[in-house]
């Protein structure tokens, strides 16, 4: 039986279950930061963007259900401010997941995002005993590629094409994190200023690369 999703806090922000009751409030954020979110939301290749968050809602609480996912709202001083969803929990030989988040435009620069990676990387090491936690962010990213800065995610390499993005399958740029990289945890040592400097630093070779687009074949 998977354990019950927590409740996490650092200061003013906390990361906490999505419920339900949040669809309407999560919907109108996503709306109103449309401009601000839409370059980077995943999307499908075979259908729509789809708002029904209800609908969203229950697919990652169903997730949560199987133990293969970590539902989280991010809560700015009791404000909900974005998402962060811990995803492709794998236990046994693998014992890793994936991390990806959103924050709302008027939320940023409240350092939300770093703060809400760590507490979910802390409690799957910590706590659910995983090993490895991965984050793919798109080249373009700028913000998102600051938050792997801050926290000292290990920059493993380029994905050509890996996860379809606002309408087309996008490079990405992955960062992980092992447990054994870490003494005390990566909110500890993020807040004690002990990240190493170039941990998640992209090698030239790779952004040159990202930079070109990869030739598509189209099959008949």
């Amino acid at each position: 039986m998977p354990a019950p999703i927590p409740t996490l806090r650092e200061g003013a922000i906390t990361i906490r279950p999505i419920r339900l009751r949040d669809s309407r409030i999560v919907e109108r954020e996503l709306l109103e930061n449309r401009r601000w979110l839409r370059q980077w939301e995943a999307t499908s290749p075979h259908a729509p963007m789809n708002f029904d968050m209800k609908a969203s809602i229950r697919s990652l609480l169903a997730h949560a259900r199987t133990g293969t996912g970590l539902p989280f709202i991010i809560e700015y001083n009791g404000e909900i401010a974005g998402q962060l969803n811990v995803s492709s929990i794998t236990g046994g030989s693998l014992a890793s997941a994936t991390i990806g988040y959103w924050v709302s435009e008027r939320f940023a620069g409240k350092a939300l995002t770093p703060t809400a990676v760590a507490l979910a990387t802390d409690y799957c090491f910590y706590r659910l005993g995983l090993h490895r936690m991965e984050i793919c962010i798109r080249p373009e990213n700028a913000p998102s590629l600051r938050v792997v800065e801050k926290l000292g995610f290990r920059y493993e390499g380029l994905r050509r094409r890996f996860i379809h993005i606002n309408g087309d399958w996008r490079d990405h740029f992955c960062f992980a994190l092992v447990v054994e990289e870490l003494s005390d945890g990566v909110l500890r040592r993020w807040l004690d200023g002990r990240v190493p400097e170039d941990a998640a630093t992209v090698s030239e070779h790779d952004r040159a690369a990202a930079a070109v687009p990869l030739p598509v074949t189209t099959r008949f």
